[in-house]
């Protein structure tokens, strides 16, 4: 049986998670600027997209000095659309070298036995040896550049909102299904549709809502696939004026592996309990905390 994780994992393949450097609505509303707010000319998309991938490199320093919990709850729904199971598991996340590692805490409300924690934090500090290594920093197959992303995606409709009392440059976006791509990211790119809003002053993405346009394969040998109409929305918001961190995922995802049923499922996720924490000692298991 999947696991909440599991498919997240799935779920991240059809994410367009280029557009938020990562790899996902339960922030505030967003609402029109105030009349009495200057207002100045809206940047195009593709300027604003290369000032979120210029300021990256220092935004993913400053993240990397906090560790937080995601609690993810997976409601089984049936054909009909009614819970028939829910299931959640809790993990402590943190970054290494530009890299997200999860320690898996709790499941279904239970701490992890003895045995299943020391199992976990072996498989954690290797995971993080594996992410210092030289060469890893932000190692990943599947990143596309912003100048690939605007070869692929359209943006449209560009406005300026108040998100969370910040204002936000926001765009509707969608796939090019004729655009030339290579690699399954770029696949998965050209069948999503969405909006992407951008902090107007930090030039980081603050919320990101997608829709999957089309069937997508995903796994070794394209053994599953993610059903057309599955969406996600992804809000992250400035935390204690230093990272940007994300607070809300939610997912509601229609998949199919080869020779199982297929699942319906709601994945919520959620961020808190953001600290700081003493860097050389992420990887171990009680790592000092500076501040709450």
């Amino acid at each position: 049986m999947s696991s909440p994780r599991s498919l997240s994992r799935i779920a991240a393949r059809f994410t367009v998670l280029a557009l938020c450097s990562a790899a996902l609505s339960a922030g505030a509303a967003s609402v029109p600027v105030p009349a009495d707010l200057p207002q100045t000319s809206l940047p195009d998309a593709a300027t604003l997209l290369r000032d979120v991938e210029a300021h990256q490199k220092q935004l993913d320093k400053a993240r990397e000095n906090y560790t937080f919990r995601a609690v993810r709850t997976m409601r089984r729904l049936d054909k009909n659309g009614s819970v028939k199971g829910v299931e959640t598991e809790e993990d402590e996340v943190f970054f290494v070298n530009g890299h997200r590692v999860q320690r898996l805490v709790r499941r279904n409300g239970k701490d992890l036995t003895p045995d299943q924690a020391a199992k976990e934090q072996a498989r954690v500090n290797k995971e993080v040896q594996k992410d210092l290594q030289p060469g890893q920093e932000n190692a990943d197959r599947d990143e596309i550049t912003v100048s690939r992303l605007l070869q692929i995606v359209k943006f449209s409709h560009p406005r300026r909102v108040s998100l969370n009392g910040r204002n936000t440059i926001v765009f509707d976006f969608v796939g090019d299904p004729h655009a030339k791509t290579h690699g399954r990211s770029e696949e998965a790119l050209r069948k999503v549709s969405g909006t992407v809003g951008v902090d107007e002053r930090d030039h980081e993405v603050s919320r990101m809502s997608a829709t999957l346009d089309d069937n997508y394969r995903v796994g070794f040998g394209f053994l599953a696939s993610v059903a057309k109409g599955s969406n996600l929305v992804f809000d992250q918001m400035l935390i204690r004026n230093e990272a940007w961190l994300p607070t809300a995922i939610a997912l509601h995802l229609q998949a199919k592996a080869l020779l199982v049923m297929g699942v319906r499922a709601d994945v919520d996720i959620r961020f808190d309990d953001y600290r700081k924490f003493q860097a050389d000692a992420v990887q171990q298991s009680g790592a000092t905390v500076l501040e709450k």
